[in-house]
């Protein structure tokens, strides 16, 4: 079983490039799905976090407002980081599990967790490769300002306070492009694939 981390920053194409990974054979897994889950009702972040932060965050149906939740952490370093060991456990915790589930049907297989902020948290060491995807800043933006609701003063307030692409670079096995063509794209990630494919084996 191969564990793989897949990074990179805001709308660099991870999902697109984790989509062709699965498309190949790979489990993948959404660490923001998870970290999702952690933080609605019921989920195991959801009383610590409105404990920690208070029920302003918290919308008319009772539920997180990520975006209320956002404002209150992204530029204080020192509460990201309390929000981050709220919910980061619980994530880790249901990628082990998953992965676990899978290499025991799959011993050979290929897992592929992608996140945004493996290398910033540490967690890229628990991975036997990391690939990176990355394209220029102002493809970045331009992509990220196709999402519902987005703001570029937003977008590019979050690229600033990411760890450059250029210094993630250093921690990659594997570099991915997507600043051209999807055919492109594709062609890259089936070729870091079958590398994969060959060191499993």
């Amino acid at each position: 079983m191969l564990k793989v981390g897949l990074t990179g920053g805001i709308a660099t194409g991870k999902s697109f490039v984790g989509e062709a990974l699965a498309s190949c054979g790979c489990l993948l897994i959404h660490a923001d799905d998870l970290g999702h889950a952690a933080l609605a009702p019921g989920g195991e972040a959801y009383q610590p976090v409105i404990q920690e932060f208070g029920r302003d965050i918290l919308n008319g149906e009772g539920v997180i407002d990520r975006r209320a939740l956002a404002s209150l952490v992204f530029a204080h370093p020192e509460r990201l980081a309390r929000l981050n060991a709220l919910v980061h456990p619980t994530v880790i915790r249901h990628e082990d599990e998953s992965i676990a589930a899978f290499g025991a049907s799959h011993p050979g297989g290929i897992a592929v967790v992608e996140a945004a902020i493996l290398i910033e948290t540490g967690s890229y060491a628990r991975f036997d490769k990391l690939i990176l995807v990355t394209c220029a800043e102002e493809q970045q933006v331009e992509r990220a300002l196709r999402r519902e609701g987005a703001l570029e003063s937003d977008i590019r307030a979050r690229i600033s306070r990411q760890m450059p692409l250029a210094e993630k670079r250093k921690y990659a096995d594997f570099v991915i492009d997507t600043s051209g063509e999807k055919a492109d794209t594709l062609r890259q990630t089936r070729a870091v694939y079958d590398v994969l494919r060959r060191i499993q084996s």
